[in-house]
């Protein structure tokens, strides 16, 4: 997890900045399974067009499971997005509470202040 020194690296951040180093990961796990599939293909006994449909299933089957896991990626994503601004705005709107309590009192002490001084 990185840390950030500055409060304001939050303001400019991309849900989907940091999938350049997972992405990364990710990419390769993908591409080695791939090869992997590949050559365990090739060295099997079966004719070429048997090899070839069962590389053909394979790629097809690694795509769709592709695409779910970044939908399920993007889906998390945009739900931890909102959930973070719907926080955001409760933070705030309890900020602003207090701070009005706060200078309501500030308030009634200078008012108490100003008739004691008036009474002398």
């Amino acid at each position: 997890m990185r840390k950030h020194t500055h409060e304001h690296e939050f303001e400019h951040e991309d849900p989907y900045e940091e999938q350049n180093g997972g992405g990364s990961v990710f990419t390769g796990m993908l591409v080695g399974a791939a090869i992997g599939a590949a050559v365990a293909l090739l060295f099997a006994p079966r004719s070429g067009e048997e090899t070839r449909a069962e590389i053909r299933h394979k790629t097809i089957e690694l795509r769709d499971r592709t695409n779910d896991t970044i939908a399920q990626a993007r889906s998390k994503a945009y739900e931890l997005r909102d959930t973070v601004t719907e926080k955001a705005e409760e933070l705030k709107q309890r900020g602003k509470h207090i701070v009005n309590e706060q200078l309501e009192r500030v308030s009634e002490t200078a008012d108490r202040g100003k008739q004691k001084v008036q009474e002398y």
